[in-house]
């Protein structure tokens, strides 16, 4: 991630013509864009490259904090103009932002024929047989996920919702309580993206490490990602947002002793402040986070590390802060996402008193991301000379794009090299590193 905001570029996803698809917001809400995709599929729609040429547009929203909102909002009225001047005749707006303001937005927005929540989207292929006659019938079969991500790569969302209640956040406003996938549902889903030509599988939920914890009474991770790991096909599986109260030195093992299980860890941190974490509701303290990030610098110091970092929550004294930074400068993290506190309303942040004035909150956060330079910059720097595996990306102009073990697809930097030979996306070739900056690296093919 190279701001500040978790955030995703608008994506169209060419299948034939009619539909015309803008996702938005992070890589859970881009599974439920495959599953919608994959519904629309079954139904007998096709999705066309070109927004103008698109009779229906569909905005999958994001609702998680103010930039995320204002963007979608930005994208449901560009996604309106089609009417006007376009070949769109229904526009539709799912998602979170959807799905929290499902009251209040029909009135605001009248450009928008239909308003779907986070758990409808087997919905629209009804809604647009109801909209117009020349539009295909439904389909009650089930839908399977149609990608998209590139062909070689996947997420596997293992669970939806989240039981943390942290202060700050809107989620489980939005997607209620933890919702485990079975672990059988898992594997099989594994097998068909494995069987479809997928090498990376990213597993991801809202609290990654808390898998399994409502149907099988604790978590139940390290059981799921033992499986997967017997997946034939599979070559990279990373694991991504886990939440630090439930990665245990037992996860941390796991992780660093599977060879299909790369050694890179997501662990948003938020803050590390003792008070600041109690006001937050976030379980754990400062001195368990340490502890833990000791053995695994200890055991396994060939490790990844990314965490995420929150400015501004309401209280935070300088003196708060700068034990954040001097926390970060004592433990490095190869990648740190930061971004300010934004107060959300139903939360109980939103609530607190001593609000933190918001150019106070920009200057943190842009203190932040500046001490963070150097050391992102120093974790790259020591992976100069070392042979990696890259997974191929595509190329741009006389370099090829791509990405090894230590870089995670849409959040991280890349690595390029000089573009002697083509290869094709998707495959692994060997390189040798030569030289890095605070978020790409460079190399060399072996």
């Amino acid at each position: 991630m190279r701001g500040c905001i978790e955030s995703r570029q608008n994506l169209w996803y060419p299948l034939a013509m009619k539909v015309g698809v803008i996702s938005l917001g992070c890589s859970k809400n881009l599974v439920d864009t495959e599953t919608m995709l994959g519904h629309l599929v079954r139904a007998g729609h096709s999705v066309c490259l070109r927004p103008e040429q698109a009779e229906v547009l569909v905005v999958n929203t994001c609702g998680f904090i103010n930039p995320a909102k204002e963007e979608s909002i930005a994208a449901i009225l560009e996604a309106a103009r089609y009417k006007e001047r376009g070949a769109c005749r229904v526009l539709v707006v799912t998602g979170c932002l959807a799905e929290r303001y499902r009251a209040e937005l029909p009135a605001e927005l009248p450009e928008v024929d239909h308003w779907l929540g986070v758990r409808e989207y087997e919905k629209l292929p009804q809604l647009l047989a109801m909209s117009s006659s020349l539009l295909p019938p439904p389909s009650s079969l089930h839908a399977p996920r149609v990608l998209a991500t590139p062909p070689w790569r996947a997420y596997l969302r293992i669970a939806d919702g989240c039981d943390n209640r942290c202060a700050y956040c809107a989620i489980p406003l939005i997607r209620g309580p933890l919702i485990s996938e079975p672990m059988e549902t898992l594997l099989a889903e594994a097998r068909r993206l494995a069987e479809g030509g997928v090498t990376e599988l990213s597993v991801i939920a809202q609290d990654t490490s808390g898998y399994g914890r409502d149907i099988y009474g604790e978590p139940r991770l390290v059981e799921l990602l033992q499986a997967l790991h017997e997946t034939p096909g599979l070559r990279w599986i990373r694991l991504l947002y886990t939440y630090p109260d439930t990665v245990s030195t037992r996860l941390i093992d796991c992780l660093a002793e599977l060879p299909r299980l790369v050694p890179y860890l997501d662990m948003p941190l938020q803050h590390i402040n003792d008070d600041i974490l109690r006001r937050m509701l976030r379980r754990g303290s400062k001195a368990e986070i340490c502890k833990l990030l000791d053995h695994l610098l200890a055991r396994h110091p060939d490790f990844t590390l990314r965490t995420t970092a929150m400015v501004g929550f309401p209280g935070e004294t300088q003196a708060q802060f700068n034990e954040l930074l001097a926390f970060l400068a004592d433990y490095p993290f190869d990648r740190v996402g930061a971004f300010a506190f934004s107060p959300e309303e139903g939360t109980k942040a939103c609530a607190m008193p001593d609000q933190v004035p918001e150019e106070v909150k920009q200057e943190r956060l842009a203190r932040l991301m500046e001490a963070q330079q150097p050391i992102s910059l120093a974790r790259n720097r020591r992976h100069i000379g070392e042979e990696a595996l890259l997974l191929i990306e595509g190329a741009e102009g006389e370099t090829t794009v791509g990405r090894t073990i230590w870089h995670a697809p849409e959040v991280d930097g890349v690595v390029t090299v000089p573009r002697n030979v083509r290869h094709l996306p998707g495959s692994y070739v060997k390189v040798r590193i030569t030289g890095a900056d605070a978020y790409d690296m460079r190399g060399e093919e072996i």
